[in-house]
């Protein structure tokens, strides 16, 4: 974050002036160990430039950093074997876009997260309201247009 007088721990990593424990880098992205991680292997993977969300990278840098994202999960794969690789994108907390990868296996923190996450989507009402055909379709069409 050259001048803006704030600190970024991914930019220091990117830098290579604070230490982490990397597992892959290409030309937008540096993949690390989480330090802080749900299961072993969990995975963070860095935007090489500061980049609050994935959202506003260039293209070749969104597709930079999911490319590093895909490598390695197959890495996670063959490596761990779990169930399967959760994946989702972030840059709140840490204002630098970064990808979770973690590693997950039946009935684990991830996967108990996630069932409870789809009991909630099956009950409240407002989900169900827009679950109907005529907000699917209004919504679809919102994002058609909103170029």
């Amino acid at each position: 974050m050259a001048g803006t007088g704030q600190h970024c721990v991914f930019c220091e990593i990117v830098a290579g002036k604070e230490h982490a424990y990397r597992v892959f880098e290409s030309e937008h992205a540096l993949a690390i160990l989480d330090i802080q991680p749900f299961a072993e292997g969990h995975c963070l993977v860095l935007s090489k430039r500061h980049v609050q969300f994935w959202h506003d990278l260039s293209e070749a840098e969104s597709a930079g950093l999911f490319e590093a994202a895909h490598r390695v999960a197959a890495r996670l794969r063959r490596a761990l074997s779990p169930d399967f690789v959760c994946m989702y994108a972030r840059g709140r907390r840490i204002p630098h876009t970064h990808i979770f990868l973690i590693p997950s296996y039946s009935g684990d923190l991830l996967d108990r997260f996630f069932n409870v996450l789809e009991l909630v989507q099956e009950s409240p009402d407002r989900l169900v309201a827009i679950k109907q055909r005529e907000a699917l379709e209004g919504t679809a069409r919102l994002l058609r247009e909103a170029d």
